[in-house]
C-alpha cells in the first residue's frame, strides 16, 4: 500500500481466503499555501505531484490487491519526520525512479508521520529560497525532527561564497537554528554517493570532495546527529559490486518501460530497491545516534548492514501506473 506520490507504508501483505490484517499509518497531507501572503515556490513539474494536491491518494497494488475497509481520522498531534533534500530524498513522482524519502514510512508505526518536502535539483540555498523551510517552520513543532541531506547540487554551485565551506555551511546553520527555534530536533544525513568506480572496478571514488566533511564539522560544533549515508552508500556499491550495483539505480535495456526507446543509465538516481536500502541505512542511522524517536520503528524492522544488502532479485515492487523516463533535475 502507497500513498500520495507512491508512499511505502504496507509491505507485500500476504493473507489467506477469510483472513484480515489491519495496518494502521499517517499520512501527511499538504499544499503550496503557508499564508495568506506566502506559498511554497513549486517548480512546474511539481503541480502534477499528488504531494501538493491537498487531497488524500491510496494506491494499493498486487498480484491480488484486496481491501475490506479504510477509516480514516484527522491526526494533528503525532510528532512528524520532515524531510529535506534533493532528488535522493524526494518522493519520486514516477517510475522507475525512487528515492528513500518515500521508502522510510515503511518503516514507522502509526504513531508518527513523514512530510516530505525534498525537491530534485535543490540545494540548501535554493530549498531555503523557496520557501520550503517556511513551509516546515509553520507547522513545525516541539518534539518533531527534520532531517536534511543536502550536496550533490551544492557543489555545483559556481559564484563567490560558492563551494563546502562558505554558503553550504552557512545555510546548514540557518537550518540548525530553525528548527531548535521550535524546540525540534534537526539531524544531518551526508550525500549518497554516486556509482562512480575507480579504474579496479571494486572501489568507489568520491565525487563530493569536501562536502560531507564540511557537514559533519558545522554537526560536530553545533552537536547535531549525523547519518553518515556517503560511507554507508559506498560500502554499499562495493558490496553488490560493479555490476550488481546498477541493480539498485536506474538502469534498464531499453524498452523497459513505454516509449523508452534507449537504455537507461542513471549513476546518481535509485530505483525502488536502492531507495528501499537507503531507507534501511537511515533508520540505522536514528538507532546509532539514540535518537528517542526510534521508539516508533515498526517491530519487523531488522537491523541492516549495508556491507550485506538484501539480495536485489528478492526484493518485490509492483510498479504504478505512472511512468516517466526523463531523468529528474540534479545529479
Amino acid at each position: 500500500m502507497r500513498a500520495e506520490n507512491r508512499r511505502l507504508f504496507v509491505e507485500n501483505a500476504n493473507t489467506a481466503k477469510g483472513e484480515f490484517t489491519t495496518y494502521e499509518f499517517v499520512v501527511n497531507k499538504r499544499s503550496p499555501k503557508i499564508n495568506d501572503k506566502e506559498r511554497v515556490k513549486i517548480k512546474p513539474r511539481e503541480k502534477e505531484y499528488l504531494n501538493w494536491d491537498d487531497k488524500l491518494t491510496l494506491e494499493f497494488n498486487g498480484k491480488a490487491p484486496a481491501v475490506k475497509s479504510i477509516h480514516i481520522e484527522k491526526d494533528e498531534s503525532c510528532p512528524t519526520i520532515y524531510l529535506c533534500g534533493n532528488s535522493t530524498v524526494v518522493d519520486q513522482n514516477n517510475e522507475p525512479w525512487a528515492s528513500w524519502g518515500q521508502m522510510i514510512p515503511r518503516w514507522f508505526n502509526g504513531n508518527v508521520a513523514i512530510s516530505n518536502h525534498a525537491e530534485s535539483g535543490l540545494t540548501a540555498g535554493s530549498f531555503i529560497a523557496q520557501n520550503r523551510l517556511a513551509k516546515i517552520m509553520s507547522t513545525l513543532k516541539e518534539g518533531d525532527y527534520v532531517v536534511c541531506e543536502f550536496g550533490h547540487n551544492d557543489e555545483k554551485e559556481k559564484g563567490p561564497g560558492s563551494g563546502a565551506w562558505y554558503h553550504y555551511t552557512r545555510n546548514l546553520k540557518i537550518f540548525i537554528d530553525n528548527v531548535r527555534s521550535k524546540g525540534a530536533t534537526i539531524i544531518f544525513c551526508t550525500p549518497t554517493q554516486r556509482r562512480n568506480f575507480n579504474d579496479d572496478k571494486k572501489t568507489i571514488k568520491d565525487t563530493h570532495g569536501d562536502f560531507p566533511a564540511a557537514m559533519k564539522t558545522v554537526a560536530e560544533r553545533e552537536k547535531v546527529p549525523v547519518i553518515d549515508l556517503h560511507d554507508m552508500t559506498r560500502e554499499f556499491f562495493q558490496a553488490l559490486g560493479y555490476e550488481d550495483s546498477k541493480r539498485a539505480l536506474v538502469h534498464y535495456p531499453a524498452n523497459t518501460f513505454p516509449g523508452q526507446e534507449k537504455e537507461l543509465e542513471d549513476n546518481t538516481h535509485f530505483n525502488p530497491y536502492g531507495a528501499y536500502e537507503v531507507a534501511k541505512m537511515v533508520v540505522m542511522g536514528m538507532k546509532k545516534n539514540g535518537l528517542p524517536i526510534v521508539r516508533e520503528i515498526r517491530e519487523d524492522f531488522m537491523d541492516f548492514d549495508p556491507n550485506f544488502p538484501d539480495a536485489w532479485d528478492k526484493f518485490e515492487w509492483i510498479p504504478a501506473s505512472r511512468v516517466d523516463i526523463l531523468k529528474p533535475d540534479g545529479n
